[in-house]
């Protein structure tokens, strides 16, 4: 980046379109609506995946690699975009990122074969990581702290929202147009990406950092690993991610197959399924921040991962036709709730200097959970059943509930304060 392409940029910032005591607000719909459409696109590959194991013939194993190699895509670009986000502005990453993941989307209903299909995923993958960790951080950096959990709760909820519109979509379109236009509908989050560039300014915090001459001795890899502070939180944030997207992406993937194959239900009877479980999710979240704002990040973090870890086997043991409306409702609400709390926890465990390198980094290391998970799943899966994969899934909940709760303090730094 050119200075003459930094002093255009910081001029648009001091000229934002929006008024200095509304941003936040324009801040919240743009990042809402970008962790809408990351969620959304995510949950197409689930909600797609049966028909791509059918049209192309290919094994749980295989199916399971579809989601790990999307997945290994989301780990590279939410390191790179965090780093890139502290290099050249949150707000112009961001939009970046939506680009890519929007036209990468669209392009993978036009592929012919599992390589292809494996390959455009790989790279519309290094966009949605991208934009789930500048987005989450955008809005931290936004927020006072004593609302700030609320707020990143209600912003979690968006990504169970695209969930729910996937789901709700897929009744719709899978079974009269096919899978191909669940994909071709993703290039509509492109115009999102024109108003975040055009309209919402970069954080004051970050404008400061930006302005101090770029060195090797403050590149923002050699200051998280200089800073003993900094390391042992990074470490421990990478450990417990690791553990809670193994869970959470676990069930993401293999919930609705679990629902349509070992439940013997039809496609659309298992979206009204889902479409409960998804729900009660977004009221999870929404609840789970407020009450984190009130009784501390911690706390919360750890009943949302041991209540989850308690209730994936109870889901797999005691389903029935009658019991199972209600066993998802309550797992759904359950599941999100260390999502719920994760950003806010994560981004006040780091300086705003290198915030988002070290959130990216510590919680994109953690996708090396979340691309061995389908996979693992579809191992158990093709040996015994899908529902017993599930349940282990619980014991990764539980251990990222613990890590966290014994070893990370919260609220070390304010994201909302110019250093």
């Amino acid at each position: 980046m050119t200075t003459q392409e930094v002093d255009t940029f910081a001029r648009s910032d001091r000229t934002s379109r929006i008024p200095s005591d509304k941003v936040w607000i324009a801040v919240f719909i743009s990042s809402f609506l970008g962790l809408f459409v990351d969620g959304f696109d995510l949950q197409m590959l689930s909600i797609t995946l049966p028909s791509l194991k059918a049209e192309w013939g290919l094994t749980n194993t295989q199916a399971g690699l579809l989601a790990t190699w999307s997945l290994g895509g989301m780990a590279i670009g939410g390191m790179g975009g965090g780093w890139l986000a502290d290099r050249f502005g949150r707000v112009r990453m961001a939009a970046w990122m939506i680009v890519l993941f929007s036209i990468g989307s669209m392009l993978l209903g036009f592929a012919q074969s599992y390589p292809q299909f494996i390959a455009i995923r790989f790279i519309t993958g290094i966009g949605l990581g991208a934009e789930y960790t500048i987005c989450t951080m955008l809005m931290a950096e936004y927020v006072p702290t004593r609302m700030r959990t609320t707020v990143l709760g209600t912003l979690q909820a968006s990504y169970s929202l695209g969930y729910l519109a996937a789901a709700l979509l897929a009744g719709a379109i899978l079974p009269t147009f096919g899978w191909r236009w669940m994909y071709y509908i993703a290039i509509v989050p492109v115009v999102l990406a024109i108003f975040i560039r055009r309209f919402i300014p970069e954080p004051q915090s970050w404008r400061n950092r930006s302005q101090a001459p770029r060195t090797r001795e403050n590149n923002e890899w050699r200051l998280i690993w200089q800073d003993r502070r900094v390391r042992h939180c990074f470490l421990l944030w990478a450990l417990a991610s690791t553990l809670l997207q193994f869970g959470y992406f676990g069930v993401n993937t293999w919930l609705p197959s679990y629902v349509a194959t070992e439940l013997g239900v039809d496609f659309r009877t298992m979206t009204t399924y889902i479409v409960g479980a998804y729900t009660a999710a977004i009221v999870g979240k929404v609840v789970t921040g407020w009450l984190a704002d009130r009784f501390g990040r911690r706390i919360l973090f750890a009943v949302g991962g041991i209540a989850t870890a308690m209730m994936l086997p109870v889901l797999f043991m005691f389903q029935t036709p009658e019991t199972m409306v209600l066993l998802m409702i309550v797992f759904g609400f359950l599941y999100g709730m260390p999502y719920a709390v994760n950003a806010t926890y994560m981004n006040e465990s780091f300086p705003t200097h290198l915030r988002g390198t070290a959130t990216g980094g510590s919680y994109n290391i953690g996708r090396i959970g979340a691309m061995t998970a389908p996979l693992v799943i579809g191992l158990v899966a093709d040996s015994f059943t899908i529902g017993l994969g599930l349940a282990v899934l619980g014991i990764a909940y539980a251990l990222a509930a613990l890590v966290p709760f014994f070893f990370i303090k919260e609220k070390m730094y304010d994201p909302s304060a110019a250093e």
